[in-house]
Formats: structure tokens, C-alpha cells, sequence
């Protein structure tokens, strides 16, 4: 995790927002390298930071609140990417195609975070209503092909599940199970898309 960072002043009026974001930053980075949640402490984070432990508490009340702002900060990261990548793709095919592989994309970037984010107990304890963001608008991706002709119609919600639920397998096996051998991703994910959503690609 490397060294702790020096011990620093108190933050002046106005700063707490600011040190809020900084643990925040902080933890994302922990998270990541440890890959699980149970093993980060707030200790450490204060440690890193180089702050007194009772500044984290004054800001998150356990660990898992904490880890809880970790997961928004990474989820709302992982919408704006899918957002983005969709909307420079141009057509309705490109867009969701676009979609799907920023989150294949992602999962291969961060595992760490991609671990906690889906496998952490927070999403057990806490309300993590927020994650449905990123299920809604894969919805609507997947709708537009289907009323621009662009892929059969049907139950678009359930296309999206399976496309999902397929999508989050194939990068889940590839994080806990790298030794397997692979082929690209993206590979993978443009068959799904072909067989789940029928779309043609080219």
C-alpha cells in the first residue's frame, strides 16, 4: 500500500467537503489493490492520508458507509464511461455495442474495484438502489435497436438482463479465474450481443 503519507494540519473552514472527497479518493485507491472490502479498515485510510482516524469517523460513520461512497463514486464513473462511449457511437447498434464493452472494458481496468463493487456484503446491508442506473439505461439502448428495426422485437428489460447478467459472467470468471485461457473480451461480448440481442454487427 506503500508509506504512510505525513501527518498533515487540520483542514481550514470550508475543508471538510474536501477531505471528504479525499478519503473518499483514497479508499477507491485501497480497494483496489486489495480487491475486498472486509480487508480495508478506516485506520488505514487515515494512515495513507495522513490524518487523525477520528477525521474519517467525523465523516463516514462505519467502514461500510465508507465503502458504500466508494461503490456510488465508482458506479457513477462506470455510467458516465457507458454514456459517453454510447453517444459518440453515433447509431443505436454502435451505441449499445459501445456500452457493453466500456463495462467489459472497465471490469479488465479496475478487478479490484469491479470485486468489490459486485461482490461486497455492502450490497447486502446498504441501499445500493443507485446501481440500477447503469441496468436502466442498458434497457434503453437495447429498446432503440428494437424500434429502429435494428434487432427483434421483444421484451427489451429481459434482453437486457440476459445481455448483462452474460456480460458481468464472462468479466467475473476472467477476474477470479485469469489462469483460464481467454480470448479478448471484446470478442465474447460482440457474440452475446449478436446471440442475446440479435443485432447485426459489423
Amino acid at each position: 500500500m506503500g508509506s504512510a503519507s505525513p501527518s498533515r494540519g487540520r483542514n481550514r473552514r470550508g475543508q471538510g467537503e474536501r477531505l471528504r472527497e479525499e478519503i473518499v479518493a483514497t479508499a477507491l485507491r485501497l480497494l483496489e489493490q486489495l480487491g475486498d472490502d472486509e480487508a480495508l479498515s478506516l485506520r488505514a485510510v487515515a494512515r495513507e492520508i495522513g490524518i487523525a482516524a477520528t477525521s474519517v469517523y467525523l465523516h463516514f460513520a462505519d467502514r461500510d458507509a465508507l465503502v458504500l461512497a466508494a461503490m456510488r463514486r465508482s458506479n457513477a464513473d462506470l455510467v458516465r464511461a457507458c454514456d459517453e462511449a454510447e453517444a459518440a457511437a453515433g447509431d443505436p447498434v454502435g451505441g449499445l455495442r459501445a456500452r457493453v464493452q466500456v463495462m467489459g472494458a472497465w471490469s479488465r481496468e479496475h478487478p479490484g474495484l469491479y470485486k468489490v463493487l459486485h461482490e461486497s456484503g455492502v450490497n447486502q446491508r446498504c441501499d445500493v438502489s443507485f446501481r440500477m442506473e447503469l441496468g436502466k439505461r442498458t434497457v434503453e439502448a437495447v429498446q432503440r435497436c428494437m424500434d429502429g428495426g435494428l434487432a427483434p422485437a421483444g421484451d427489451a428489460t429481459a434482453v437486457a438482463l440476459d445481455l448483462r447478467a452474460a456480460v458481468h459472467g464472462a468479466a467475473s470468471m476472467r477476474v477470479n479465474l485469469p489462469e483460464l485461457p481467454w480470448e479478448p473480451l471484446e470478442q465474447q461480448i460482440d457474440r452475446l450481443l449478436t446471440k442475446l440481442v440479435g443485432v447485426r454487427l459489423p
